[in-house]
């Protein structure tokens, strides 16, 4: 990067520093030749003053000439008047006048000298003649070679310095990039808490250097999410597997009555069920990570989908003399996977179902408007304290502290619930405090967006 950056700073450099010399060049030759013709047009005035006519028609410099220029006086017809005998050699050659009388023009001398001619027609005596004056354009081409000369030396030498600054400059600024990459090739699972230096968080790389920060802050929480998932994972299979390896070395143990052997085996099976529901949906939850569950959307009535899962789960109010009320309005239909919805909202009632005491009331009240369907379960359990509150989502988390299964379940209901909502662009929420028991609103959007996709 630091020698591609050089690059384009020297290639832009050599080419800005070029056209400016140019232009010098330029610039220059113009204003030299402007002050050759001011000083051509003078000499001809001095001259044209000078002329004379003789007696038998010839034109001769009077007096007043003092030289230093070449003159020539040529008749209409062509013919030489005219030319200062001390420039032998040097003659102008043919005449070239213009419509206008007057002609500058640059010329060459047989022995190969410069100059530059003005030609004008002037009348002296009876008769109009065509006088010449050239000066020598050497001074001025001798002046522009010294100052390409200068050029063609120094802009090199200029564009190889600036060169070696670029590079340095470039340098020194990307600095704090190697120094991050250093820091990063450094990093690991085990160092994911340390941060890449910010030298000036002001500037671009110090934007970009406290952007990898909070990316390695994101990746540090995922990894201990990870850590806790992989070790709840653990803890919720050994559990069930242990219980199972249990009751299986105590049927063993000795001679049992068919009835025990079948009280064994049934607690092997209820063990194997609670393990085949756990896996289901740890599957369920990994697909959906992976973004790899396709929802099936169709108009989905949710007074319809309350009463079916209040009917489903009625035994189990029943088992813990529990009332499962519904109030539903009519009407309320959504876009929806009914399948996904259905299990989220099994998932809450049936939490709502074992955390609420014998006698209780559980209520499931289904309402909308014109932009979100919504399901709220509502029961008479402890509720959720605050330090708990943002944490029910999570895969696994439990509040009881002491991990007991005694009323069923991995923890991971919730968290389907929440894909679930997540899924079809909607979202789930509760409100709770100690003692008052909790409320979990599901909400769905009732426009679908294209491609079959919820609407945001």
């Amino acid at each position: 990067m630091r020698a591609r950056l050089t690059l384009w700073y020297v290639c832009v450099l050599a080419i800005v520093l070029s056209v400016y010399a140019a232009f010098t060049v330029l610039f220059l030759h113009v204003s030299l030749r402007e002050g050759l013709d001011q000083g051509l047009d003078a000499e001809l005035d001095r001259v044209e003053d000078a002329l004379v006519a003789g007696p038998d028609g010839s034109i001769r410099l009077g007096g007043h000439d003092e030289g230093g220029s070449l003159v020539e006086v040529w008749s209409p017809e062509g013919a030489l008047l005219l030319r200062r005998p001390e420039q032998a050699g040097q003659a102008l050659g043919a005449p070239r006048v213009d419509a206008g009388g007057i002609t500058y023009e640059s010329l060459r001398t047989p022995s190969g000298v410069a100059l530059r001619a003005l030609s004008r027609i002037r009348r002296v005596g009876q008769r109009d003649v065509l006088v010449r004056v050239a000066m020598s354009e050497e001074p001025l081409l001798h002046e522009l070679r010294e100052l390409e000369a200068g050029l063609l030396v120094g802009l090199p030498l200029a564009i190889a310095i600036a060169g070696l600054g670029g590079h340095w400059l470039a340098k020194r600024t990307l600095a704090p990039i190697d120094t991050m990459a250093r820091h990063a090739e450094r990093l690991t699972a085990d160092t994911l808490g340390e941060r890449l230096p910010v030298d000036n968080p002001r500037d671009e790389l110090g934007q970009l250097a406290r952007v990898f920060n909070v990316a390695l802050a994101r990746i540090e929480e995922s990894f201990a999410r990870l850590r806790r998932f992989s070790a709840d994972v653990s803890h919720e299979l050994r559990t069930p597997l242990t219980a199972i390896r249990s009751v299986g070395e105590v049927g063993l143990g000795g001679r049992r009555t068919e009835s025990e052997y079948r009280e064994t085996i049934g607690s092997i099976l209820e063990e194997a069920d609670r393990l085949t529901v756990m896996v289901d949906t740890l599957l369920a939850l990994s697909r959906a990570d992976a973004g790899e569950v396709r929802l099936h959307f169709e108009p989905v009535d949710l007074a319809a989908l309350a009463r079916e899962v209040a009917a489903h789960l009625a035994v189990l109010a029943e088992e813990k003399e529990q009332e499962l009320e519904v109030a539903a309005a009519e009407g309320v239909v959504v876009p929806a996977d009914r399948l996904v919805v259905r299990q989220a909202l099994v998932n809450v009632v049936d939490n709502a179902i074992k955390y609420s005491p014998p006698g209780s009331t559980i209520r499931v009240a289904v309402s909308g408007d014109a932009a979100a369907g919504r399901i709220e379960v509502a029961d008479q359990g402890p509720g959720i304290g605050p330090e708990h509150r943002e944490r029910i989502f999570e895969r696994f988390y439990r509040i009881d502290t002491g991990r007991s299964r005694g009323q069923g379940g991995a923890g991971l209901g919730l968290s389907l619930a929440e894909w679930a909502m997540a899924a079809h662009a909607g979202r789930i929420e509760v409100e709770s405090a100690d003692g008052r028991g909790s409320t979990f609103r599901l909400s769905l959007p009732r426009g679908v967006a294209a491609a079959g996709q919820p609407a945001r």
